[in-house]
Formats: C-alpha cells, sequence, structure tokens
C-alpha cells in the first residue's frame, strides 16, 4: 500500500470517527454554553476565511477584481434572503459583466 493511499484511509477513518461520535455522545457530554458560543463564533470565522480565500486568490495571487465583485453581489443578496438560484445567478453575472467589460 503506498503512502498516499494509506493517508487518504486514515484521514477517512478519521473524519468517519467524528461524524460517528456526534450521535453517539450526543445525550452524555454537554458543553458550557460559553463554549457552545466559541465554537459558533469559529465556525463562522472559518467559513469567512474559506470565502475570503476563494474569493481573492487564484493560483497563489489576486483574482482580479470581478471575482469579488461577484461574491459580494451574491452576498448582500444572500443576506437579504433571495431564492438561492437568484443569488447564484446574479453573482455569476455580475462577474461575467465586469470581465466582459475589461475588469481583470
Amino acid at each position: 500500500m503506498s503512502g498516499e493511499l494509506a493517508l487518504i484511509l486514515a484521514l477517512a477513518a478519521g473524519t468517519y470517527a467524528f461524524r460517528l461520535a456526534g450521535p453517539l455522545l450526543q445525550g452524555r457530554v454537554e458543553l458550557p454554553a460559553r463554549v457552545q458560543e466559541l465554537l459558533t463564533a469559529g465556525a463562522m470565522v472559518l467559513l469567512a476565511a474559506l470565502l475570503a480565500t476563494g474569493a481573492l486568490t487564484e493560483s497563489g495571487g489576486f483574482a482580479g477584481w470581478a471575482r469579488p465583485a461577484g461574491v459580494l453581489v451574491g452576498g448582500v443578496l444572500a443576506w437579504r434572503r433571495a431564492p438561492f438560484a437568484v443569488v447564484v445567478l446574479a453573482a455569476a453575472g455580475a462577474a461575467a459583466l465586469l470581465r466582459a467589460a475589461g475588469v481583470p
């Protein structure tokens, strides 16, 4: 077995163990309210970092202004609770129009 395959299998087993631990420990472990708040905030920070990385970078450099503008349009529409299809189409359309206009 190659090292890469062993690593993939180990990560898959760890992921499955984490997913299984939730239902198994549901009634046995109770987290304090402060820890639950910190976990919620941590999840939001990770999602924001993922969004920023995906929206602003491409191949290790700045992705240009069209992509962040499209993400901003999508974010505003999602915040305003627009339907998902409208959010996706508006974000893609905004980025496409900016790129067609010559904005990188």
